[in-house]
């Protein structure tokens, strides 16, 4: 946290109130969005993302693996994000492994809905090779470069573009197999499938500093908030998971504007994040 002097705190608070934050944008105006595909050439689909002085990186490894018994129709995800030391003080010592820790698990919420899959913003069936039997696990990875705030947004942004850059290896059954036996798979090293992202949502984290919320803070708003709220929407404006962070409690009112504020920046959010990794997407391929 920053530790900002009486003017300064009063300064961010008073930007805030007039609307006006004390870099020039509204409450709910973005910083700058700049994304970058194919950034790791090992992973199955890379991705980096700026927002301001923001920077992250996510990675999508796939491998094959077996299904839950509990879902025997959906293959597996996981989340794991890593801070960098040199990313910001904070991140010094145990500090970057608790934000980790709590980075992956919000990440987790707000993609993979509950335990049993419902709500997922991720498409866990499409997973699925053979069903009870083979499926693909993703392991995703995101790793803090740098931070200025916002990190959970900037995270979310991040692995929806690398997801849009992963291609899964065409899977074909050569013999099936009886009872608990794996069946014989081929899997091809020329021909990949394209993840589906249409409904991977996006996540808009709305910040309370004093009676007001604003998106994409800065850490040194972040250092003035009571709470935040944040909140993933996919492109249907279907709330796919929602977390809080911030001691103080939030008035169910309250919540119920928030989300309605939040689908709303969602709109212009997913358009300008869905223009900005097609874009990134063609130099790739240049």
């Amino acid at each position: 946290m920053n530790g900002l002097s009486l003017g300064e705190k009063l300064f961010v608070q008073g930007g805030i109130a007039q609307d006006l934050r004390s870099d020039g944008r509204k409450r709910l105006t973005y910083r700058p969005i700049y994304v970058e595909t194919g950034v790791i050439p090992q992973a199955n689909g890379s991705a980096r993302v700026r927002m301001g002085g923001t920077d992250v990186i996510a990675s999508v490894k796939a491998e094959i693996g077996r299904p839950s018994p509990l879902q025997p129709n959906k293959g597996k995800v996981s989340i794991y994000v890593d801070c960098s030391p040199t990313a910001a003080p904070v991140f010094e010592g145990r500090g970057a492994e608790e934000l980790s820790t709590e980075l992956s698990v919000a990440l987790q919420r707000c993609l993979l809905g509950g335990k049993s899959g419902a709500g997922a913003g991720i498409d866990l069936s499409s997973l699925i090779v053979v069903e009870g039997k083979v499926c693909w696990d993703l392991y995703i990875d995101g790793l803090v470069v740098s931070s200025d705030g916002n990190l959970l947004d900037a995270l979310g942004a991040a692995i929806k573009a690398a997801l849009s850059n992963t291609g899964i290896p065409r899977v074909h059954v050569a013999a099936e197999a009886s009872g608990e036996d794996q069946p014989e798979l081929d899997i091809s090293d020329e021909e990949f499938l394209q993840f589906d992202t249409s409904e991977v949502p996006v996540i808009v984290t709305l910040t309370k500093v004093g009676r007001h919320y604003i998106v994409d803070a800065t850490l040194d708003e972040e250092s003035e908030m009571s709470s935040a709220l944040s909140v993933s929407i996919n492109r249907k404006g279907l709330i796919c998971g929602l977390t809080k962070r911030g001691g103080a409690g939030l008035d169910p009112s309250v919540v119920l504007d928030m989300i309605s504020v939040a689908k709303h920046v969602s709109e212009q959010l997913t358009d300008r994040l869905d223009s900005e990794i097609s874009a990134a997407e063609a130099v790739e391929e240049e």
